[in-house]
């Protein structure tokens, strides 16, 4: 008998984990694009621009194992709500980081938001994991994580239509010159204040909304899973088991170098359109199409899972990445930009089948496992602002820097399909 991927003692509280999955997947992808905004608004180079990243992404690797060790003492729930509740309070300092107009107070309220995603991503992943059949955990978490891109691709269509279509700093005169660079200090001051405003009152909202899903898992009766009540076990026996399992311990690099990829690929594709001529907003446009390509293969390669072992796929799909990232940075023109949008497609299954593979076969260890994949999440943190020093330099070897920029993905795609390779063929 084929095992359940979801028994319906778990369905609403899935459905509640789940959305989850989209409230962090806003707050990633209406922040990406602001590292060109806060760029060009503030004045500052591609590379201090890009410690929006780092502050985003440095908040989980410094509140994973926190989270972990919190989760471990009370419960999922509890941890949940923690979540939440951070989450809120990071949101809501956007409005006095506005009022004041500094770049550093954003970047504060950024990771302080963090602190709470990484409460969030170290409780829901492996309780989605823990809701059924081990069998079929890794088809259940690439289920729920298919509703992350939902909240990304509103991240994106807010930030695209509500943001950047409103920027003052982004106008341009009839030769595509920005014309904030001509402005006065006078004007320049007006603008900035206009335009910090316009990045503010998304994440108020949002923090709105994340106060509600605090209330409503509050009041929520969440069961508890066979692995949420098993015995506790030490924090350092804990960490050498998963030292020696070398399925866990690669699995953590390789979603360093995933998380690393994903948001270079969808950072920098502002950069690379506008080096083509295009706005901030209609670059926007060509990630909400990655995004959208993106959400289409995961569910794709979710169905493809009853057939094809998660390592194979994983394999094939970061050689698949290594090939279109070839094409970004050897194609000077629109077809290395569509290129850079097809790449969506290929990373669209490797953060679930990536934690999947890395967890599989945990017990008791598994709240600290999840905790180390979450704290990977700095990839995105320290990637980044090393693309962003690359693109600074203007041309590389007599190419555009942006495209050879890209030989970073690239890294990371060889070693996502190594992982893949090595479970699938060594590890298995």
């Amino acid at each position: 008998m084929t095992a359940k991927v979801l028994d319906k003692q778990f369905v609403v509280p899935f459905i509640l984990i789940t959305s989850l999955f989209a409230l962090w997947g806003f707050a990633n992808d209406i922040t990406n694009p602001m590292v060109a905004v806060f760029q060009t608004v503030m004045e500052i180079p591609a590379s201090e621009a890009a410690l929006v990243q780092f502050a985003f992404y440095g908040g989980y690797g410094t509140m994973a194992i926190p989270a972990a060790l919190f989760v471990s003492r009370y419960s999922y729930k509890s941890g949940i709500l923690l979540g939440l509740a951070l989450y809120a309070v990071g949101a809501f300092l956007f409005y006095p980081a506005a009022l004041y107009q500094e770049f550093t107070f954003f970047l504060l309220s950024l990771y302080i938001l963090t602190f709470g995603l990484a409460f969030l991503e170290t409780t829901a992943n492996p309780y989605i994991l823990s809701m059924g059949d081990q069998a079929t955990a890794t088809r259940r978490l690439n289920l729920a994580q298919s509703f992350n891109p939902l909240g990304s691709i509103t991240g994106m269509f807010v930030a695209s239509q509500i943001v950047l279509t409103n920027l003052e700093s982004d106008k341009r005169d009839a030769a595509g010159n920005l014309i904030f660079a001509g402005l006065d200090a006078t004007q320049k001051a007006a603008v900035r204040a206009h335009d910090l405003i316009e990045i503010r009152d998304p994440y108020l909202v949002l923090g709105g909304v994340v106060l509600l899903m605090f209330i409503i898992i509050g009041l929520y009766k969440m069961p508890k899973t066979k692995i949420e009540g098993t015995d506790k076990i030490p924090f350092l026996t804990a960490v050498k088991k998963l030292y020696a399992n070398v399925k866990y311990r690669e699995g953590v690099i390789a979603q360093v170098f995933y998380v690393g990829v994903q948001i270079m690929c969808w950072t920098f594709i502002i950069q690379y359109a506008e080096r083509l001529g295009f706005t901030k907003a209609e670059a926007q446009n060509y990630n909400i199409v990655a995004m959208a390509i993106f959400i289409c293969s995961r569910f794709i390669s979710t169905y493809l899972m009853k057939y094809l072992k998660p390592a194979v796929m994983l394999t094939l799909f970061g050689l698949g990445g290594f090939f279109a990232i070839l094409g970004v940075m050897f194609i000077d023109g629109i077809g290395g930009l569509y290129c850079l949008v097809l790449t969506s497609g290929f990373m669209s299954l490797m953060f679930p089948t990536i934690y999947g593979l890395a967890l599989h076969g945990l017990k008791e260890e598994s709240t600290l496992g999840a905790a180390g994949l979450v704290m990977a999440i700095v990839g995105g943190a320290l990637m980044p602002p090393l693309q962003g020093m690359i693109i600074d330099q203007g041309t590389v070897m007599g190419m555009p820097a942006v495209n050879m920029s890209f030989v970073l993905p690239l890294i990371c795609f060889v070693v996502i399909s190594i992982y893949g390779y090595r479970v699938w063929k060594i590890l298995k």
